[in-house]
């Protein structure tokens, strides 16, 4: 099996963009030498906050966003303005987005020529955003591999506060978590409160919005 070395380091099967982080591999990159045999990482401790096994040397847990380095769960910053209500009901619009990708500016890559957009429900208590991962057994509940090139193999986090608000939480991402109009990303393990009709950017192109119960009437 021929792999190509990421700029993070990644051994990734794809030769344009890593198939682990989302960041985009150099045309000039060589592909690795293909030994025919599968070097398989040494076992990690298992999360210690959930239990769900560790990839490798991954920083964020990709169930519970726990962090290895500091020993902490990704902190529920909540927003007075987010008014908690009803959970049941709640969608999110995923959808290629020409403004996002303009100011984005990943080299080397066009627009989809055939945008298409999809709405899945939200479905408590934790949504994952990422990218689906067989032979590294990750199942993201939001799978974008097909989607969008940019989007790391864990990338965020959506989860349902006791207070009935959902939030969104970067993973450590390659290429970002932004908010709505937001010129800086969240850092790696801030999370933020949405409301219906907020807008979370990741990858090269991908927006979803947030869609609440009353907002498909």
């Amino acid at each position: 099996m021929t792999t190509y070395a990421c700029p993070k380091g990644h051994a990734s099967e794809e030769s344009d963009f890593c198939d682990t982080c989302g960041a985009k591999i150099s045309s000039s990159a060589a592909p690795l030498a293909d030994s025919g045999t599968i070097d398989l990482p040494t076992a990690s401790p298992p999360c210690p906050n959930c239990g769900t096994p560790r990839s490798g040397t991954a920083r964020f847990c990709e169930d519970c966003g726990f962090d290895h380095d500091t020993g902490r769960v990704p902190a529920l910053v909540t927003s007075a303005a987010a008014p908690a209500g009803p959970v049941a009901g709640w969608t999110v619009t995923i959808a290629p987005d020409p403004v996002y990708f303009a100011e984005n500016a990943i080299d080397g890559i066009e627009f989809p020529a055939s945008p298409a957009s999809r709405t899945v429900p939200l479905r408590p208590p934790q949504v994952r955003i990422g990218r689906k991962s067989n032979s590294k057994g990750t199942h993201p509940e939001i799978d974008l591999a097909e989607d969008d090139p940019g989007v790391s193999h864990s990338h965020a986090l959506l989860t349902l506060s006791v207070d009935g608000v959902w939030l969104v939480s970067d993973l450590g991402s390659t290429n970002g978590t932004y908010i709505n109009d937001d010129q800086q990303p969240l850092t790696a393990g801030e999370s933020r409160s949405l409301t219906s009709g907020d807008r979370v950017h990741v990858g090269a192109w991908t927006t979803l919005t947030l869609n609440s119960p009353d907002s498909a009437a």
